[in-house]
């Protein structure tokens, strides 16, 4: 069978959609032999085509006129590399209006208008894929979407952000906070500006696409709760070793009597747990299921290769499939509920600090009994006239063990507002 030209076109050639383009040239046989097309850029939309480039991307093809690629009749699939809302979002909407299949590594774009962009992709017949918007080069929505499909997931635990895995992997061995973002930026891990690594929304809005996914129900960035690693300091890294377990930013996406609960939070992960292994800038996202019980899938999740690796796949998949592709498009095809927040259920770790006087740790315990919450370990730490306790407390609703810590915090002897944790095992 004669070999057929599929041309490509790149929203963007900075460090991912170079890399797509050597890695489009340097495995042309491969793909070639795995799906009969060579898959070739023919035009590639940048600021300014004159700046050089590491991988040049040949004659003709760099332009900074986004009509000259919307309109090229030799671009028939698109990668979408460039990040950001706007104007990408609004570049992806008119490609496939087009009739031009597009793939994208933008989780922001993804997360927050899936939803207009499915339907967009629909109306015209074309696909739109998203593999790498989540974990680079670690194919968990392909897994989900297709080798999971009847599997009937519940639960999806991830490790989505490698900058803030670095950070906490760093804080275990000794530290500040600051000490180890000051790191991850010295390693290219965090940008000068780290506030979506940091705050969780890189993550929030990773989980709000593998929970969409999962749950054949739309997921908004906007439905995840979120909490970031700021507040973190030594001395809960400290506790959490002392309990024999880790501290990790984990994405928590539970299915659960027809509601869903997606939230992105620091957790205590036992060290005998899968996701207490993964450290520096490593992703891993844990699925579990009716029929499949647990799988894990780790790898590296960010990188302008390893981006690249996501993106060529799903540009693969484009020219092997027809039409729509796989599940014609849109994973979603329900409408679920989302479960009250104080509902959430899970095992918690809270840490006080209080006056070192008889009958406080009494008077805690009493307080969290009247709320139906129970002590699974303590440990006490008396110092200078005050003392730590360090609580991992039994599974209980979030709102009952909210509650009970409000009361806890007005207590005079409450030197602190208390710090809360759930615990994964």
């Amino acid at each position: 069978m004669a070999s057929v030209d599929v041309g490509i076109g790149l929203l963007g050639y900075g460090t991912v959609g170079s890399s797509v383009n050597r890695m489009l040239v340097e495995g042309a046989d491969e793909i070639e032999r795995a799906t009969g097309h060579r898959l070739r850029v023919v035009r590639a939309l940048v600021r300014d085509p004159k700046k050089d480039r590491p991988f040049p991307a040949g004659d003709g093809v760099l332009t900074s006129d986004f009509a000259a690629l919307r309109d090229d009749p030799d671009v028939h699939v698109v990668a979408e590399v460039m990040g950001g809302i706007s104007p990408a979002g609004e570049y992806v909407r008119e490609l496939l209006g087009a009739g031009k299949a597009v793939v994208s590594a933008n989780k922001q774009l993804i997360a927050r208008d899936g939803a207009e962009l499915f339907a967009a992709a629909s109306a015209a017949g074309v696909q739109l894929r998203f593999e790498a918007s989540v974990c680079a080069a670690i194919p968990v929505v392909k897994v989900l979407r297709e080798s999971l499909v009847v599997s009937n997931v519940h639960r999806v635990l991830g490790i989505v952000n490698g900058t803030t895995n670095f950070m906490l992997s760093r804080m275990e061995r000794g530290g500040s906070y600051a000490d180890a973002l000051a790191e991850a930026q010295a390693h290219g891990y965090a940008e000068a500006d780290p506030t979506d690594d940091v705050t969780g929304a890189d993550a929030a809005a990773k989980m709000a696409i593998l929970a969409t996914v999962a749950f054949g129900s739309r997921v908004r960035y906007e439905d995840v709760e979120r909490r970031g690693i700021e507040e973190l300091e030594a001395a809960h890294v400290s506790a959490a070793a002392d309990l024999g377990m880790v501290i990790r930013l984990v994405g928590i996406a539970t299915l659960l009597d027809g509601a869903v609960d997606v939230r992105v939070q620091p957790a205590l992960v036992d060290r005998s747990h899968p996701l207490a292994a993964v450290d520096g800038a490593f992703n891993a996202v844990m699925l579990q299921g009716d029929a499949i019980r647990e799988i894990t899938l780790e790898g590296p999740g960010a990188g302008g290769l390893e981006t690249a690796t996501a993106v060529v796949a799903d540009l693969v998949s484009v020219v092997g499939t027809s039409g729509t592709g796989f599940l014609q498009n849109d994973a979603c095809w329900r409408e679920l509920d989302r479960l009250p927040p104080v509902e959430w259920s899970s095992e918690f770790f809270a840490h006080l600090e209080v006056s070192d006087r008889p009958g406080v740790l009494a008077h805690v315990t009493s307080r969290l009994a009247a709320h139906d919450v129970s002590v699974a370990q303590l440990v006490q730490r008396p110092a200078d006239g005050a003392a730590t306790l360090e609580l991992v407390l039994h599974r209980a609703p979030l709102g009952e063990v909210s509650g009970a810590l409000r009361e806890i915090s007005a207590f005079p002897e409450v030197l602190r507002p208390p710090f809360l944790l759930p615990v994964i095992r």
